[in-house]
């Protein structure tokens, strides 16, 4: 992996019913050297016994006290120099939603990030959880790190990133203050990757699974890589991969070189 990284980002909505949809396989097949899960809705105790084994990877992860719910994980070539599983902030920590891991090149910080649908306490959560995380990698940022940010963040950004952004903009997810936090994200010095390449619409990377949505690509861009200004010359590729299934959403990846 020497100065070259192939990352790539995916909500698997249930880690043990990816498994059985051929996720470890696919895993082998692409070669990725990191691999970032969200969702993996498993308490360590529970991981499938191939998940721990897999054949040159590393890995980690951090669940939810709620059994069945939330979970990240990450499988990695390289062993990180250092891990952190939380924020330091015990009421979103007690979610399983934060999983860093240190390289000699950058930081990563592969993220579920709350869903703001079900009532206007769980929209408040996500809000407030999105301004601890911006100060959190603030911290790092002012610390000199290099900075990768993955995972599901749970809001399009604008409206080219979902398909019926009129019909939405009352719904959590493409709300004006979700969409304004996002703003000011970027505006920190952060980069969402992907548009780096692809300035076009109807690329989604999460689909609901009750109306066909995903054979008429009635989307949503839900899942990014973004990385701090700082790693703007390392980036060559950021790609979604709309044709990998086996969840709601799709994987999508970046391509570093240092």
């Amino acid at each position: 992996m020497s100065g070259h990284y192939n990352l790539v980002s995916w909500n698997v909505n249930g880690l043990r019913a990816a498994i059985k949809k051929g996720f470890l396989e696919l895993l082998l097949e692409q070669k990725f050297d990191i691999v970032c899960i969200q969702e993996t809705k498993v308490s360590p105790d529970k991981l499938p016994r191939e998940a721990k084994n897999m054949p040159g990877y590393y890995n980690y992860f951090v669940s939810a006290e709620q059994s069945g719910y939330s979970g990240v994980g990450i499988f990695s070539k390289k062993k990180p120099l250092n891990l952190e599983t939380g924020m330091g902030i015990e009421k979103f920590d007690r979610e399983g939603r934060f999983l860093r891991a240190d390289y000699e090149d950058f930081t990563l910080m592969n993220i579920y990030f709350p869903n703001g649908k079900a009532s206007q306490e769980r929209l408040e959560y996500k809000m407030d959880f999105y301004d601890a995380f911006l100060d959190h990698a603030n911290a790092l940022l002012a610390d000199g790190r290099k900075l990768v940010i993955c995972g599901d963040v749970n809001t399009a950004h604008k409206e080219i990133d979902l398909a019926r952004p009129k019909q939405n903009e009352m719904i959590s997810g493409f709300l004006p203050e979700e969409r304004a936090w996002m703003d000011n994200f970027l505006a920190a010095g952060y980069i969402d990757t992907f548009r780096m390449f692809n300035p076009e619409g109807g690329n989604y990377s999460w689909w609901s699974m009750r109306t066909g949505a995903r054979k008429r690509n009635v989307g949503w861009r839900l899942d990014y890589f973004f990385i701090s200004e700082n790693l703007r010359d390392n980036v060559k590729s950021s790609t979604i991969y709309p044709e990998i299934t086996g969840s709601d959403h799709c994987p999508v990846a970046l391509e570093l070189e240092f």
